[in-house]
């Protein structure tokens, strides 16, 4: 397993959630981290939380010319982790679907990060990692949701079409169930224990938890194309 000390990690979707606890997790093990996140007011606030290692720029990774400049600034870097999504439409039975507006949400779950991935090649280091951001819904879906499921598919295709383009650049993906984040912990109790239930470990994950996955994809210099599941068991029920 490589070290993460002195390490530059990059992390659009870092100042909040599971982004932000990655960042904070990597600080710890002695890297230097850059975090990425569209609203400066939001960077600002994790980059003083976060304290001493850390910097941060905003990025809209729906503008390409934006998510270019964040890679021209950030220069040199080891590990890119794209946490980056929104909480907007795509929800809803298929009769219904506001397809238009589903379309933003792929804007940035998939195609920011097809281009956050083709800007930083010009400047992560060739040992390297990429490590993108799938939910379990590709795996076990639910009525009401086959957007979500679709979403979630592509970008763990994307994550292996990745692996194989840019190797030895290693490109992974983190299936997540549900985790405690920030807009999860707003749903309330009686929502949250609807979904994990009839988990194996029925409970929602904490954003530590799913940061230890890809802190582990970052330094398994033996791992490529693989997508880790941090889902308390949901695949398999």
């Amino acid at each position: 397993m490589a070290s993460l000390n002195n390490a530059r990690v990059v992390v659009i979707g870092g100042a909040s959630g599971v982004g932000f606890a990655v960042a904070g997790a990597a600080l710890e093990a002695g890297a230097q981290v850059i975090v990425g996140s569209s609203q400066a007011p939001r960077v600002e606030a994790a980059v003083e939380k976060l304290g001493r290692g850390a910097t941060g720029r905003t990025v809209d990774v729906k503008d390409e010319a934006s998510v270019a400049a964040f890679f021209e600034a950030a220069g040199a870097f080891d590990h890119l982790v794209f946490t980056a999504g929104d909480w907007g439409h795509m929800f809803g039975a298929t009769r219904d679907l506001d397809v238009e507006a589903s379309k933003d949400r792929m804007e940035v779950r998939f195609w920011g990060a097809a281009r956050a991935a083709k800007h930083a090649v010009r400047q992560i280091a060739v040992d390297g990692s990429i490590t993108l951001t799938g939910g379990m819904l590709a795996h076990r879906p639910i009525p009401g949701a086959p957007l979500v499921t679709a979403s979630a598919h592509t970008t763990e295709g994307l994550a292996m079409g990745l692996a194989r383009d840019l190797a030895p650049i290693r490109v992974n993906a983190v299936c997540l169930g549900l985790i405690l984040s920030e807009q999860v912990q707003g749903w309330g109790d009686a929502m949250v224990k609807s979904f994990t239930a009839g988990l194996p470990l029925p409970r929602g994950g904490s954003v530590e938890e799913a940061a230890e996955a890809y802190l582990y994809l970052m330094r398994a210099t033996y791992v490529i194309g693989q997508i880790v599941r941090v889902d308390g068991g949901g695949s398999l029920v």
